[in-house]
């Protein structure tokens, strides 16, 4: 088995010291996706010393499986896995209904964690998105979408853990995306079962690391 993160800070600084080794931009925005992905992103941009934005994220559940994605969205974006969709044989009234709903608690978090600050410019940036692991990559591919439609010059992704191909995966979809994963065991499972730690992210720890980082 592989080994464990301590935690999600840990994860973060371990994986700023990758990413420098790997010639990190020195112009970069480091966006953590929200919210766990908020904690590794501020280790990233404080030992970097970037700036620091969040990125709001909702996976869209199955509704009697909310665990299970078939689809995520960000600001203006929205990305299904069409497996998942055909194998459940979800409708669009279905879709569309979950879809309001976390849309509503998308704008709930921007509001509530930016307080007020516009987000950071993002046009003809180096832009690195953060997570604290990668597991069906739905709210990835949001955050990609929606920091492409966001003007940025290069996206590197960059997370502590994912499946193995998860990388490759997202490279070939998104031509000229560069990703970096600190660890890919094999079995995956989950994102948690990677951290000794791995406790639930609260709205005012997001809004705290944000803070800290201006």
């Amino acid at each position: 088995m592989a080994e464990r993160f301590a935690d999600r800070r840990e994860a973060g600084r371990l994986l700023a010291e990758a990413l420098r080794r790997a010639g990190a931009p020195p112009n970069a925005i480091v966006l953590g996706l929200a919210r766990g992905g908020v904690i590794v992103a501020a280790e990233v941009a404080r030992i970097l010393a970037l700036p620091l934005d969040v990125i709001v994220v909702r996976k869209l559940g199955v509704p009697d499986q909310p665990e299970l994605a078939f689809g995520a969205i960000a600001r203006g974006i929205r990305v299904l896995n069409p497996e998942v969709v055909a194998e459940l044989a979800l409708t669009q009234e279905t879709i569309d209904r979950v879809a309001r709903t976390e849309t509503a608690e998308l704008e709930r978090r921007e509001a509530a964690y930016r307080a007020g600050r516009p987000p950071l410019d993002l046009r003809n940036r180096p832009v690195i998105l953060v997570d604290d692991g990668l597991a069906t990559g739905a709210s990835m591919r949001a955050a990609i979408e929606a920091t492409q439609t966001l003007g940025a010059s290069r996206i590197i992704v960059a997370v502590p853990v994912a499946p193995p191909g998860a990388c490759q995966e997202l490279a070939t979809r998104y031509p000229g995306l560069e990703c970096l994963a600190l660890r890919t065991p094999d079995p995956f499972y989950a994102v948690g079962l990677w951290y000794r730690t791995f406790p639930h992210t609260t709205d005012d720890q997001v809004t705290a690391a944000l803070a800290a980082n201006k």
